[in-house]
């Protein structure tokens, strides 16, 4: 591993697990010789039904570096003020000025109208709205310009009716219209800004018997995979994706 001046560099948040879409897109991009700074936060997956991947963010570390690329990580709560500011700090000090974002960390909790409250509409808001937000055009404000900047969303795909996540559609519609929004501004500091929604994807969250479901509304007859998603990730952050700017792309797959 050289610390090349002219390599470039990813922000990839939210890669706490193995086999999530964060750790794919790290491996991704890696692949494309893009060294990476990823962020996990193992806080909130211990508190989610599928739990934490305890060994998962050094392990992704050692992987990457094996790979042949510079590697730094760090925790992250992105529901605080400072926490994206304190990434972007992290990130220049121990790699180099970054030149791709991928928003990837997200909260995600059960609700709908019966359950929801204005704690769990917080907690999707400051992470979902505000921390990504706050990183995003923090990320925008600090570079050099030129062009090859990528700033890359993952979002849920709000077309579609989504019963029992109220406040988690909302956040990412919300990210979806700033991305759009956004693009148009930086277009000329040489920053392109896309979102894509992978669909359902099977990174540890689903039963059984949501896969029975899905696959009933699959095309293909499978789920998509985190490399799915990464796959078209590491194309957005790539110099053939240039002219590509301000979209939302849904790729699902052929799910209905």
């Amino acid at each position: 591993m050289t610390n090349n001046p002219h390599r470039r560099i990813a922000i990839v948040t939210g890669a706490s697990r193995r086999i999530g879409i964060g750790a794919a897109t790290c491996r991704a991009l890696a692949a494309d010789g893009v060294d990476i700074f990823f962020t996990h936060w193992s806080s909130y997956d211990r508190t989610m039904p599928w739990g934490a991947d305890e060994d998962g963010p050094a392990a992704l570390q050692n992987e990457l570096r094996g790979m042949g690329v510079r590697c730094e990580s760090m925790e992250a709560d992105l529901s605080t003020v400072d926490g994206p500011v304190d990434i972007l700090d992290q990130a220049q000090a121990r790699l180099g000025q970054p030149s791709i974002l991928v928003n990837n960390a997200t909260h995600s909790e059960r609700d709908g109208y019966e359950v929801l409250n204005a704690a769990m509409l917080d907690a999707h808001y400051a992470v979902n709205i505000r921390g990504t937000i706050l990183l995003t055009v923090e990320f925008a404000r600090r570079y050099p310009g030129g062009l090859g900047g990528r700033i890359i969303n993952l979002v849920s795909g709000q077309t579609r009716p989504m019963p029992g996540e109220l406040a988690y559609v909302a956040t990412k519609g919300a990210i979806e219209a700033f991305t759009i929004s956004l693009s148009a501004e930086l277009a000329s500091r040489g920053i392109t800004v896309n979102a894509i929604d992978p669909g359902p994807t099977d990174t540890g969250w689903m039963s059984e018997g949501i896969k029975r479901e899905l696959l009933l509304h699959s095309l293909q007859r499978r789920l998509g995979q985190p490399e799915d998603a990464a796959r078209l990730i590491a194309f957005l952050a790539s110099d053939a994706a240039g002219w590509i700017t301000g979209e939302v792309i849904h790729s699902r797959g052929g799910f209905y």
